[in-house]
């Protein structure tokens, strides 16, 4: 079954990740969008309604663990999936990302973009 009222967003600064997560879960039948920093995301999530996010950690602007701070704060953001995305792999980094409210934690140089999709899929109930 395609996931295909499923709407997802990717906050990444490197346009290659960018561009292969997004070319993926759309060809996985999801709703994709992009944002190149936290602070577009920010943006973006304020204006839609999003079914799961990737984010990651190191970006200009505004990182990822900034990100989620803000999210906590807003009232209407509700439980949508956030999946860390990105190459921090200290133990101290990934139990912020998880204090700070993230759903996984997944350390980009030890996942394929399949494994990531399937993450996603476990999170907004794709296949």
């Amino acid at each position: 079954m395609k996931p295909k009222n499923k709407k997802i967003l990717v906050i990444e600064d490197d346009p290659f990740i960018s561009d292969v997560y997004v070319l993926k879960l759309e060809s996985e039948g999801y709703q994709v969008e992009a944002a190149e920093n936290g602070a577009v995301g920010l943006e973006k999530i304020k204006k839609n309604k999003y079914d799961a996010i990737l984010l990651d950690i190191v970006m200009p602007e505004l990182d990822g663990f900034k990100v989620l701070e803000r999210l906590k704060m807003m009232p209407d953001f509700g439980k949508i999936p956030i999946i860390i995305l990105t190459n921090l792999s200290q133990k101290e980094d990934i139990q912020k990302g998880f204090d700070l409210g993230a759903s996984d934690y997944i350390i980009k140089t030890k996942f394929t973009p399949t494994e990531v999709i399937k993450t996603v899929n476990k999170f907004v109930g794709g296949k």
